[in-house]
């Protein structure tokens, strides 16, 4: 695990697009991310204990672009999943946001699940990926939970980041690492002990009310720290679920294999009824290079339609505008159809036919050769 000097050209070019928005909901402070058309139902990204809300990064820039809104969150300071649901509910609330899509990573997958089991009205779908169902087997690791509280911070990432595989790495997982280790470093001693806390605080997923239609779980088949039983309870509980494999990626793919992950998030948004509306998205897409945009794509949208694309910046309204504008229900945000609609199938078959041309257009200009694109399992 290499040290991290500078922050990735992209992650850059992100900040400089997307405002932080910081907000306080009775005594918790609450760190997001809110881009995209606000008339489209939100995909909210819950990080693990190791993320933070810029971890998603690559998935707002990509998604964005194409007319989806993304929300990506810190877990706040919270000490119990009870405490979890109804600061998460509160947060939902004063953001102005009715109806979700959950897209979660271990940790983050646990807590998504646990809000769909006691909000159910509340959730719309799940993606669920490298989590579990139940902290059992982390409280057995960890002896020292009932002390977490007065642990000092030094010990805290220490034992955090431990449990990250260190190399040899593929470079691209190499530099996930990297990155995730940088943003532990910004985690404070309280952050880290609450987020430890939640991962050994005595709770287990239940019976949902979702259909398993409106589940994807996407996991990596190299190595995570989620130990191989604990997912394989996970997909022994939703049998009906959609599955999404990928070969390799490690603790984080949404770092290190982008292109595929938002792939799968654009295929299960479609599926699950939630319309994109690229034509709210100001500025042309630089497809060339997943997870940017072109400056013109540097203004917001608001709920009352698209910019005017005069060429011309435009300013970007506050948090507390921006709060205002978010909208209610949508004619989006109702039921959505059922998964095995004809034209998810069709949507399914075009975007898998092209992801070879996304996935191998870099190799292309490097080698000039033309490779046989990797089979994407769904």
């Amino acid at each position: 695990m290499k040290g991290v000097n500078s922050a990735p050209g992209d992650y850059i070019h992100f900040k400089s697009q997307v405002p932080l928005h910081k907000i306080p909901i009775g005594t918790k402070q609450w760190r997001y991310y809110d881009f995209g058309p606000k008339v489209v139902p939100p995909l909210i990204c819950l990080p693990g204990i190791a993320g933070t809300a810029d971890v998603y990064y690559k998935q707002i820039m990509s998604l964005s672009i194409k007319g989806y809104r993304v929300i990506s969150v810190d877990i706040p300071r919270v000490w119990n999943h009870h405490e979890w649901i109804q600061a998460f509910e509160k947060f939902l609330d004063a953001i102005d946001i009715h109806h979700v899509h959950l897209y979660g990573t271990s940790l983050g997958g646990f807590l998504a699940q646990l809000f769909a089991q006691y909000r159910p009205r509340r959730v719309r779908s799940l993606i669920l990926s490298n989590s579990f169902l139940e902290t059992r087997n982390f409280a057995a690791a960890m002896p020292w939970a009932p002390i977490v509280g007065w642990t000092p911070s030094f010990l805290l990432k220490r034992h955090v980041l431990t449990g990250i595989r260190d190399g040899p790495h593929e470079p691209f997982i190499a530099d996930s690492v990297d990155f995730v280790v940088s943003q532990v470093e910004t985690l404070s001693r309280e952050d880290l002990a609450s987020r430890l806390a939640l991962n050994v605080d005595n709770a287990a997923v239940g019976p949902l009310l979702l259909s398993d239609s409106f589940i994807t779980i996407m996991d990596t088949n190299d190595y995570c720290a989620i130990p191989q039983e604990c997912k394989d309870q996970l997909s022994e509980k939703y049998p009906g679920a959609r599955r999404a494999y990928l070969k390799s990626g490690g603790d984080f793919p949404f770092l290190s294999r982008p292109d595929e992950v938002n792939l799968h998030l654009q295929l299960h948004l479609r599926r699950v009824g939630v319309e994109a509306r690229p034509d709210m998205v100001s500025g042309t897409a630089n497809d060339d290079n997943e997870g940017s945009t072109s400056d013109k794509n540097d203004k917001k949208w608001d709920s009352e339609g698209p910019q005017k694309e005069d060429g011309g910046d435009t300013a970007r309204p506050s948090p507390d505008r921006q709060q205002q504008n978010a909208d209610g229900p949508s004619p989006t945000d109702q039921q959505p159809q059922s998964p095995d609609s004809t034209d998810s199938h069709d949507l399914d078959n075009q975007l898998l036919s092209n992801a070879g041309l996304l996935f191998l257009k870099p190799i292309w200009n490097i080698l000039g050769v033309y490779p046989v694109a990797p089979i994407i399992k769904i």
